[in-house]
């Protein structure tokens, strides 16, 4: 819970940075969010420069309280992959929200992207672009070459950069703590870390910094070389660092461990992810063959024929148990999210990809600095 000095320097912040980058025209927005405490001083300030016809919150990141407060002040609503994947589904939900309206989508995880062509072309509206914030939401929208509409992502700004590194320290001390929960405890055992992008990479240096040995697995070779250059061991297959890891984080936004992948994981293994189940793990198709059992707060046994390995939070997001949180360092992000909505607010765009000039970001890198510098 915030307190209030906390609640209305961030709301400042967030007013400044509007007051600096909104357009004159204001159009219509929905957003896709991690509804967590304090989550809706953010969804103000896009209110504050648009028409925020609905809130969809990511499903396994809700804060009750959060959830109430956007509840008694903007319309919240189910988010469903599967609907908002599904053309005349994802149509139907937009034109009953935003009809007729010049609308801004802002993403978190690629929701949008594989109805997106259709939305584009028979949107009642117009679909003016997407804001995307994430790395496997940034990897579904580069599937288009070309995509139908401009498509802003912050995934690879450097204003993400602290976030990645602090997300990787909290997937760590979270992962740790459902071990210790057990009894159990990180040293004595390898760690596969299964992609090295930003949070991989993060979460490596962590588990090495509590004195852990890690081992690497990217299908990407230069990452591999990145990685061995770091001083990781690194493993050219997945099958080799699965075996002999008591400790698997997966970290590839892009199924690390599909259904076949898991007869390899060691037995007494614990398996945690940095994202959603469905972008990382397989588990569904384990339900003929294994059986699942709660061995305690957000840890699942699986097991099948003297085969068993552990799964935190089923398969989800295991930082966010502990709140997920990486203080003021967050607001940078939030705000590129703002600056670049109202770029596509502001002017025309191509059809293409885009991320914002450098100009803006150091813009929202120094006014961050004037609120949150010695206070992050």
């Amino acid at each position: 819970m915030l307190e209030d000095f906390e609640r209305n320097r961030i709301a400042s912040y967030f007013a400044r940075v509007v007051d600096q980058t909104a357009p004159e025209t204001r159009l219509s927005t929905l957003a896709i969010t991690h509804l967590l405490t304090g989550r809706s001083v953010f969804l103000r300030a896009i209110a504050n420069m648009s028409h925020l016809r609905a809130v969809l919150p990511k499903p396994k990141s809700i804060d009750p309280d959060a959830l109430t407060e956007a509840s008694s002040l903007w319309q919240v609503d189910k988010l469903d992959r599967r609907k908002l994947a599904t053309p005349d589904e994802a149509l139907a939900y937009l034109e009953s929200r935003a009809a007729g309206e010049r609308l801004v989508l802002l993403d978190v995880g690629g929701y949008f992207a594989p109805a997106l062509p259709e939305l584009c072309d028979r949107f009642s509206g117009e679909i003016v672009g997407v804001v995307e914030d994430t790395e496997n939401g940034h990897r579904r929208y580069l599937d288009y070459d070309k995509p139908p509409c401009p498509v802003y992502s912050v995934a690879r700004s450097p204003l993400k950069d602290p976030e990645d590194y602090l997300v990787g320290q909290s997937v760590v001390f979270s992962t740790e703590a459902l071990i210790r929960a057990r009894g159990d405890i990180l040293y004595g055992r390898v760690a596969a870390v299964l992609g090295f992008g930003k949070l991989g990479s993060s979460v490596a240096r962590m588990l090495h910094a509590r004195g852990v040995q890690v081992v690497v697995y990217d299908i990407d070779p230069v990452k591999r070389a990145q990685a061995l250059a770091q001083g990781f061991a690194t493993s050219a297959t997945l099958g080799q660092a699965l075996a002999g890891s008591g400790i698997v984080v997966c970290a590839t936004g892009n199924l690390a461990l599909k259904a076949d992948d898991f007869a390899r994981v060691a037995n007494g293994a614990y398996i945690a992810s940095v994202t959603s189940s469905d972008d990382e793990l397989e588990l569904d198709a384990l339900d003929p063959l294994y059986g699942r059992e709660s061995v305690g707060q957000a840890i699942t046994r699986y097991a099948h024929t003297g085969h068993f390995f552990y799964v935190l939070n089923e398969g989800n997001a295991v930082n966010f148990l502990h709140g997920a949180s990486v203080g003021a360092f967050i607001f940078l992000v939030q705000a590129e999210i703002i600056a670049a909505a109202a770029q596509l607010m502001r002017e025309p765009h191509e059809s293409a990809h885009y991320e914002l000039p450098t100009q803006v970001r150091e813009t929202v890198a120094a006014t961050w600095l004037d609120y949150f510098n010695g206070a992050a």
